[in-house]
């Protein structure tokens, strides 16, 4: 480690307030640290904050790590080589990590988890990256295989990091083709764990010795007398103080795209592992004679549990997506309003904020990231209460909410960076590398269309498109002002998708299973997308009903309106053919949208203001401040 990590590790110490190399404050005992003296929030803005973070479990859930990950502790750290940045990355996890009272237990509290990655990731993409790794797949997978008989005291201390190896460079979505195996030993009782092949080499772990001693969670085909077991999980140590261990081979990648992650290419050569090294739960277990039990009944259904933690990881890539997005508004919305343009008259300067043009665009991306912050916390609730019995089910729901949040983000926060103009451009205003940072999301467990065609196959048959509640009325006397019947024309189109999509799949050319799909594949996406928009209006809806303030119900519904039109607008032509929507409500929708927007346009600060974003991150971002010209004048003289 540099002695500029060291140092910055130290800072991290003494401004978290827990004194020489282990703090033990507790991350919900965290103090407040100072804000600006800016005016507070309204009360409008503190009632979505409240509805936005978990309502009643906001503390528990968000605040440790909102006041933890305020810019005094974790500062824009310009100038530094991407290995320094990455060093910086592994000392702040390792804050992290020093400020939680238990890991195993953060590593099975799926909503606070979530939450570090929510708070995380606007501020350090590495960080993000690197706690989702240690404390979801590699502690978590570790937790979940009998939990109770491993001494996990280097992984929980972070004496230790944990990484994960399970993609290969010739096995990516289809990682149950994974070449890597893992050969029982009849000598030992243990396994060999061998690389047999260059596209076997495990792809993009963060296995290179920047952040200290590494031990990997690795996936590899267990083979027992040459015969093929299926694929298991095995904990393997990587490296130590003196460097990699004999046998493992790491070669660093080059720099990706976003905040820069340590990820390599690793490869095992006869690597001795023992017997206890093998993952071992009621899906596989291996008995001293080599017979394998398993409670599944085949060797993919026993991978799929083998990796389990990977559902989880989606609902982190989301929760790092939505803190990205949000953030990205924050500042651009702030920005329109101190950024001063010329006036309709001689010598007038008004906010450029001021022009519809811009004001509507930032203004549907904030119903897009409400839809989507509402639909995490439902799905997150689903997943947290769900049965054995619905875990498919559940498991796809994440699926689908992951594609849909993570691709949204990526347009909220490309569109942020555009209305910043140029200063967008400049990684000291916090915006440039979120698109980068949501791409790494938008691929990770599970890249988004392979995730989503998976659903639309689960879904062209195994789906039943909820009743429509507002079909007793004609169209004609439906009013597009009419949250429930917009709701329920979602619906319709989701319908309207999943049977072409069964029409298709019925024509396709017989014998021809690939053809066959590919006649249905597009429609049936689009069945998965309609399906996830009306998901999230479903949330939309739900959350502005518990607003208690009239006003704060009032933005919401209103917001939850434009969402609900934007929705639409692409799917007029079929709904008007299918008689859902009159010719007047198509030539209607666009001036009522632009109603929607003008009633708004007032309330952009009070929307922004509720993402709570710590005063001390926005102090140190230039154009999230009125004086940001002095910033630069300060800055050009220093």
């Amino acid at each position: 480690m540099s002695v500029l990590t060291l140092g910055y590790a130290e800072t991290f110490r003494s401004s978290a307030g827990g004194g020489g190399d282990h703090p033990t404050t507790q991350i919900g005992a965290l103090p407040v640290q100072p804000g600006s003296t800016k005016p507070g929030p309204s009360s409008a803005a503190q009632e979505l904050t409240h509805l936005l973070f978990d309502r009643d479990d906001r503390e528990q859930v968000h605040g440790g790590w909102r006041r933890l990950l305020a810019g005094t502790l974790f500062p824009y750290l310009p100038d530094l080589t991407p290995a320094e940045r990455t060093a910086v990355s592994y000392d702040r996890l390792r804050l992290v990590n020093s400020t939680v009272d238990d890991p195993a237990a953060l590593a099975h509290d799926a909503r606070r988890l979530a939450g570090l990655h929510e708070w995380a990731g606007f501020v350090d993409g590495g960080l993000c990256t690197l706690a989702s790794i240690h404390y979801n797949l590699f502690l978590g997978s570790l937790l979940d295989h009998d939990r109770y008989g491993r001494d996990l005291s280097a992984f929980t201390s972070m004496e230790r990091v944990g990484t994960f190896l399970c993609t290969e460079m010739a096995h990516g979505n289809d990682v149950a083709s994974l070449q890597t195996v893992a050969v029982l030993d009849r000598a030992t009782g243990g396994f060999i764990l061998n690389t047999p092949h260059p596209g076997a080499r495990k792809f993009m772990p963060n296995t290179s010795l920047i952040g200290g001693p590494k031990s990997a969670v690795v996936a590899a085909r267990l083979l027992v007398d040459g015969e093929d077991q299926g694929i298991f999980l095995f904990l393997t140590p990587l490296s130590d103080h003196d460097g990699h261990l004999p046998g493992v081979t790491v070669r660093q990648l080059p720099p990706r795209t976003g905040t820069p992650v340590d990820h390599c290419l690793t490869s095992f050569d006869h690597v001795r592992l023992p017997r206890e090294a093998m993952l071992q739960a009621d899906h596989g277990r291996l008995d001293e004679d080599g017979t394998l039990a398993s409670s599944l009944g085949n060797r993919r259904k026993r991978f799929l549990r083998s990796v389990n933690r990977v559902t989880m990881g989606k609902l982190c890539m989301s929760a790092g997506t939505l803190g990205m997005a949000r953030s990205a508004l924050a500042i651009a919305v702030r920005y329109a309003h101190h950024r001063h343009v010329g006036g309709p008259k001689s010598g007038q300067r008004i906010p450029v904020v001021s022009h519809r043009s811009h004001h509507g665009r930032l203004l549907h991306s904030l119903a897009n990231a409400y839809a989507m912050t509402f639909l995490h916390r439902t799905v997150m609730d689903r997943f947290v209460a769900h049965e054995e019995a619905e875990r498919e089910e559940v498991e796809r729901l994440v699926a689908v909410a992951k594609g849909w949040i993570t691709w949204h983000a990526r347009e909220i926060t490309t569109e942020s960076r555009e209305r910043c103009g140029a200063q967008g451009l400049f990684p000291v205003n916090r915006i440039s590398d979120l698109p980068g940072n949501i791409e790494g999301g938008i691929t990770a467990e599970g890249d988004n269309l392979v995730i989503w065609v998976k659903a639309a196959a689960e879904m062209v048959f195994g789906h039943q498109v909820d009743p429509l509640a507002s079909d007793s009325l004609p169209a004609a006397e439906r009013d597009l002002t009419d949250l429930r019947f917009l709701r329920d024309l979602l619906a319709s189109v989701e319908r309207t998708w999943q049977t072409r999509a069964r029409t298709a799949l019925r024509q396709g050319p017989s014998g021809d299973p690939v053809g066959r799909w590919n006649a249905s594949s597009g429609a049936a996406l689009e069945m998965v997308s309609a399906h996830a928009g009306r998901l999230a209006a479903d949330a939309f809806l739900e959350a502005a009903g518990q607003a208690a303030e009239p006003a704060t119900r009032k933005l919401l519904t209103n917001l939850c309106w434009l969402f609900l039109l934007q929705q639409l607008r692409q799917h007029t032509g079929d709904l008007l053919a299918e008689q859902r929507l009159t010719v007047q409500h198509v030539l209607g929708l666009h001036q009522t949208i632009d109603a929607v927007l003008a009633e708004l346009a007032p309330h952009m600060m009070t929307l922004v203001d509720a993402f709570d974003l710590p005063d001390e991150f926005l102090a140190e971002v230039p154009i999230a401040n009125a004086d940001y010209l002095d910033h630069y004048r300060k800055s050009a003289t220093s």
